[in-house]
């Protein structure tokens, strides 16, 4: 049997307060891994809260970040902060998202742009930051989704967003092979966060009848496979999109 040991490594996990992002913190620091939980400063404060939270459940080797993911000098200063307090950035888990489901009749530019902003851009923003500290023997996973090869109805923007970052993965695989760190994308299908019961419960019993394992997924299915993708494990696997969906391919 082989144990997945993180223990002296970091992560960085963008939007690691609440969901995909809980779930990885959770597993990672578990295998020990010290853990920085990125969460974007919201006026109210609610998410801070929320990412506090998060550190004080896991304990030692936690910090939480506060940064906007569109921001690539906020970004920045979250990765030398990780750097600064742990030794080390080996491990970056890029999960923050928005929704702004609309159909395309009906989508505003501005509701464009914002998942755009966030879910591809901040992709990109959050790569560039983490390379100039990620170690060699790296790895970086990036959070696809289903969506960006079914295109559902209503999301022309998280869709094309979701099908950058698959892409996007495939480019950085290749352009960081030369420091041996690795980039792999996993792509959920629906997963019971609070994203994912955000979705009427009407839409959510059609939606199931594409899915053979006849459910949705947990948070920690897909923290799990991060896991692995971060582990040594996969010390061959690079480029790659893992597609979690019970089965699902409409």
């Amino acid at each position: 049997m082989h144990n997945i040991d993180l223990s002296n490594k970091t992560a960085i996990i963008t939007g690691g307060g609440q969901g995909i992002g809980k779930a990885a913190a959770v597993v990672l620091h578990g295998a020990g891994a010290n853990v920085v939980i990125n969460y974007f400063p919201d006026p109210e404060g609610a998410n801070q809260s929320i990412a506090e939270a998060t550190v004080a459940e896991l304990g030692e080797r936690a910090m939480a970040f506060g940064a906007d993911v569109r921001d690539l000098e906020k970004m920045t200063e979250m990765s030398g902060a990780a750097h600064e307090k742990f030794g080390s950035v080996d491990i970056l888990v890029n999960n923050a998202g928005i929704l702004r489901d609309r159909s395309f009749k009906k989508m505003s530019g501005q509701e464009w742009q914002d998942v755009i902003d966030t879910n591809l851009t901040g992709v990109f923003n959050a790569c560039k930051a983490g390379v100039e500290h990620l170690a060699e023997n790296g790895a970086i996973v990036n959070v696809a989704s289903l969506s960006a090869v079914t295109g559902f109805f209503g999301q022309a923007n998280y869709a094309s967003a979701k099908a950058g970052v698959i892409t996007l993965t495939k480019v950085l695989s290749k352009e960081l092979a030369r420091k041996n760190i690795r980039v792999n994308a996993v792509a959920p299908g629906v997963v019971m966060t609070e994203m994912g019961e955000s979705i009427p419960e009407e839409n959510r019993k059609i939606m199931l009848q594409n899915v053979p394992l006849n459910r949705f997924a947990q948070p920690n299915e897909i923290a799990n496979v991060i896991l692995f993708l971060v582990s040594d494990l996969s010390s061959y696997v690079t480029g790659q999109t893992i597609h979690v969906n019970g089965g699902w391919w409409a």
